[in-house]
């Protein structure tokens, strides 16, 4: 048993922590032979790609998936812990399987993801929760098989939650759930510790995968077909931070556009580590497309500072405008906070002045919720709920106007369309632009997984209609 420990998790040093590399244990290859898995992830697209490595891992196990939790003889819950919201929806769930276990005491229940490593939930969790039978983190990710084996086999509450700067490992197996586009892990955790942040403590140290395992994943997925790929991290920009060599995010894009994979998108990215040098590269290959995730949080640089953004809204803007500029056709996302403790009305109309200028083309906001042990936690002048709520309906109202007048902008072009599947209307394909866009067409399935050409005739706030021209 080992439990999470906020003070380890902490700790930031200069030490290089070993590469580690995969190795199932074939013993366990028929533990789950004639049973069934459900996974429910919560959160980023991060624990999305978890969810993919936990399923493939479960898999060699044995194990075939359920759609349906109620038919699952193990149940895994990947969960997030960047908002309260993402919490109250594991602990539902949670709820709902514990009914169910009473019907079915072989019903086996795990936890993991970022949940897994706070000491508030692992305490819920020993306290008033004990059906749960195993609890694993995310540093310790890849020994899923065995800390499994041991919770069925000893019919024990297992708990082996690491708390360390973290390790990077290799060979861990996936199952994709996309047969088009692929996510590439390219970095790991966090060393910003924005005072709202809980990620630097669920996920480690920034720590870097070496460029050649990243190159030759690509170039894989390339030989298998696969048209697109995005490189994930915490803060993809500080790529390389922890290298004693020179190379960096911009020479990795670099290198991963020469692999000839069709599309690269990257997420998310941190505005203190947006690089001249990673606009002129996003802006030479055309096979980088032209979206970038910027997170603001605040248009207030009193806010920005007390959150420990490390920029002010007026370098924000410099960098904003600078992107606009050197890449043609560009779309940019944000994420902004409403509600941070001590959020005037005068802070966050300086947001909305900010979104005014940037005229974001999408932004994914939120109410401020604090997190267990992060400094703002414990800031005086919380803001009210009610005022919180009412800030983020303006807010919205203003990101939606801008995100139905870029959607306008593309009326009548022809723009290249990654066709994903079928809509739930007849004949119907849906897909994504290479801005990042939802667009409906009519089409035949045999388009799906092409890049196809579609002329845009319809404009929603948050979507498009069209109609197939062509490949």
């Amino acid at each position: 048993m080992e439990f999470p420990d906020y003070i380890k998790a902490k700790q930031r040093t200069n030490n290089k922590e070993l590469d580690e590399l995969y190795v199932f244990n074939d013993n366990l290859s028929t533990l789950g032979i004639g049973k069934k898995y459900f996974i429910k992830t919560y959160g980023c697209q991060m624990n999305e790609h978890d969810s993919e490595n936990i399923k493939a891992m479960i898999e060699k196990m044995g194990y075939v998936e359920s759609k349906d939790y109620k038919e699952a003889d193990l149940v895994v819950l990947n969960t997030c812990s960047i908002r309260e919201n993402a919490h109250n929806k594991a602990f539902g769930m949670l709820g709902r399987l514990k009914h169910l276990k009473e019907d079915n005491p072989n019903l086996v229940i795990g936890l993991c993801g970022c949940m897994a490593q706070e000491e508030g939930v692992i305490q819920e969790i020993i306290n008033k929760r004990k059906y749960v039978d195993f609890v694993i983190g995310t540093h310790n990710l890849h020994h899923l098989p065995e800390v499994l084996n041991r919770s069925i086999s000893e019919k024990h509450q297992e708990i082996e939650v690491f708390s360390k700067e973290g390790n990077i490992v290799e060979g861990i197996p996936v199952k994709r759930e996309n047969p088009y586009k692929a996510y590439v892990n390219i970095i790991y955790g966090c060393d910003k510790f924005c005072t709202y942040c809980i990620v630097p403590f669920t996920r480690g140290k920034q720590r870097s995968r070496n460029p050649k395992d990243i190159i030759m994943e690509v170039e894989q997925l390339v030989k298998d077909g696969y048209q697109e790929v995005t490189l994930l991290g915490q803060n993809v920009n500080a790529y390389g931070k922890d290298f004693d060599y020179e190379y960096n995010m911009e020479n990795l894009l670099e290198d991963v556009a020469k692999t000839n994979i069709s599309r690269i998108f990257f997420m998310t990215s941190h505005p203190w580590d947006f690089t001249d040098g990673m606009i002129d590269v996003i802006a030479k290959y055309s096979n980088i497309m032209p979206f970038v995730h910027l997170p603001v949080q605040s248009g207030s640089s009193r806010v920005l500072k007390l959150m420990g953004r490390r920029y002010t809204k007026e370098e924000y803007i410099t960098l904003f405008d600078k992107i606009r500029e050197r890449i043609p056709g560009v779309v940019i996302s944000t994420d902004i906070i409403v509600g941070f403790p001590t959020e005037t009305e005068e802070d966050f109309n300086e947001t909305l002045d900010l979104v005014k200028h940037c005229k974001y083309d999408s932004a994914y906001t939120f109410i401020y919720s604090p997190r267990e042990k992060t400094p703002a936690a414990a800031f005086n002048e919380q803001v009210p709920e009610s005022i919180k709520e009412q800030r983020l309906y303006k807010l919205n109202d203003l990101i939606n106007k801008y995100s139905l007048e870029s959607n306008k902008i593309m009326l009548n072009k022809v723009v290249p369309v990654l066709v994903e599947g079928v809509g739930t209307k007849k004949n119907v394909l849906f897909g994504y632009t290479d801005t990042k866009k939802l667009i409906n067409f009519t089409g035949d399935k045999s388009l799906i997984g092409k890049i196809v050409n579609v002329k845009v005739l319809e404009a929603k706030s948050w979507s498009l209609d069209g109609e197939y021209v062509g490949e």
